[in-house]
């Protein structure tokens, strides 16, 4: 049950959150899974595209960069680097179009933070990935009018999200954090002590997969507009 009267500012998740990110990334692997069917089956590209996303997280952190050298890496592995240049050319090129898709807003997104802006509400974009390609997203997207505050991380864990209040001026608990990744937007957010507001995403990452849960500080909504009930 989130309670309205102890939150003084909302944080917003950006990707799978305020637009589509993913579905622009599912496409662009789906191309090497058709590239790799000479060596591997459509499933075990998959896998090892994962595997090697899992390995390079820790040095290569998250972003389009971080994506493009994990779908070369597993292209030239796959294929015990038989695979052609121009192919390796192609699959680079369509990496590339992951820096510049339209960042339309989801549906209720513009309206809602349009609405929650004229009720007073303190409104912030907190959000982890590569600076440039995170800055420009929320350019494109046209939303950064209704944001006071944002935030670029890295990661989103424990750290952060008390390093974000820090900035902001308030405790943990004056804080109520939206997105659709339970890994990255909702768990880490509640351990801190803030509430939180999942809307879940009709696809995950499989880095940000987490078993569902439930939580006393936590509100589960099908659709953005639902903010406004819950804040009422």
């Amino acid at each position: 049950m989130i309670d309205s009267k102890k939150i003084k500012v909302l944080a917003f998740d950006a990707d799978d959150t305020l637009w589509d990110c993913q579905g622009h990334f599912e496409v662009v692997m789906q191309r090497l899974y058709d590239e790799l069917t000479p060596w591997v089956d459509r499933e075990t590209a998959a896998l090892e595209l994962f595997a090697t996303e899992r390995k390079n997280m820790p040095l290569l952190g998250y972003g389009v960069k971080a994506f493009t050298l994990s779908m070369l890496e597993t292209a030239m592995r796959v294929s015990c680097n038989q695979m052609s240049a121009t192919t390796i050319s192609d699959i680079l090129q369509q990496c590339y179009t992951l820096l510049k898709f339209p960042c339309t807003p989801l549906p209720e997104v513009e309206e809602t933070l349009s609405q929650l802006c004229q009720q007073g509400w303190r409104q912030v974009a907190f959000t982890k990935g590569e600076l440039l390609d995170q800055e420009h997203k929320l350019e494109r997207s046209g939303l950064l009018p209704y944001f006071s505050h944002v935030e670029i991380t890295s990661d989103k864990g424990e750290p952060e999200f008390l390093a974000l209040c820090r900035k902001l001026n308030i405790q943990p608990q004056e804080l109520l954090m939206v997105g659709n990744s339970l890994k990255s937007d909702i768990a880490p957010a509640l351990a801190v002590g803030s509430q939180a507001v999942y809307i879940p995403f009709h696809v995950t990452w499989q880095l940000e997969h987490h078993d569902h849960f439930e939580h006393p500080r936590m509100a589960e909504i099908e659709h953005f507009g639902q903010l406004v009930d819950i804040l009422s």
